[in-house]
């Protein structure tokens, strides 16, 4: 006997990306290219070649991502001085990305992270990462960044709008209270 009533069917599973499927196999070979890569450095020209390859890689790497540290927060505090909000640019990101690439050990990593560290790649790559990220924040919001923040502001998670007020419980509450005691002497 039917009753009308849709039958219960059990929920969708969402459907998985490509590049999730394919990430550890690709992080696996990688590592595989790497080590074979210093296996054939270390055969051609020796042990303490590679050791001092590998730690020059990681003194570099550090002194690019303190240096691109220093830039990004300087950056940062000159335009909070502005009263501004900071570029968008990827510029110091990219150049720590290049710094943590040339930390890890590896001849490509290594190979990678000096290409970031080149100007007209960092804008190139700064552009295509740029495009690819509001794309993707497109489909997933249908607007922009700044919509996504304005919605989840004022629209309650159904939707609808809040109206309201603010009501204080004692008359001079609103007005911000200075935390340190008073000076006597």
């Amino acid at each position: 006997m039917t009753t009308g009533a849709p039958t219960p069917t059990s929920p969708a599973r969402p459907r998985r990306s490509r590049m999730r499927g394919f990430l550890p196999l690709g992080v696996a070979a990688w590592l595989v290219l790497e080590i074979w890569l210093l296996t054939v450095v270390a055969d051609a020209a020796g042990g303490l070649t590679v050791f001092l390859l590998l730690v020059a890689g990681l003194v570099l790497g550090s002194v690019v991502v303190k240096r691109a540290g220093r830039r990004a927060f300087q950056a940062l505090n000159e335009a909070l001085q502005r009263g501004g909000t900071p570029e968008r640019g990827g510029g110091n990101g990219l150049m720590m990305l290049g710094g943590l690439l040339i930390m890890l050990p590896g001849l490509v990593s290594d190979a990678l992270g000096l290409l970031l560290l080149i100007p007209p790649v960092q804008k190139v790559v700064g552009r295509l990462a740029e495009r690819t990220f509001d794309r993707k924040l497109r489909e997933a919001t249908g607007g922009s960044f700044g919509d996504a923040f304005q919605q989840a502001r004022i629209h309650r998670p159904d939707g609808k709008v809040v109206q309201g007020e603010v009501i204080r419980e004692r008359p001079g509450d609103d007005e911000p209270q200075d935390p340190r005691p008073p000076l006597t002497r």
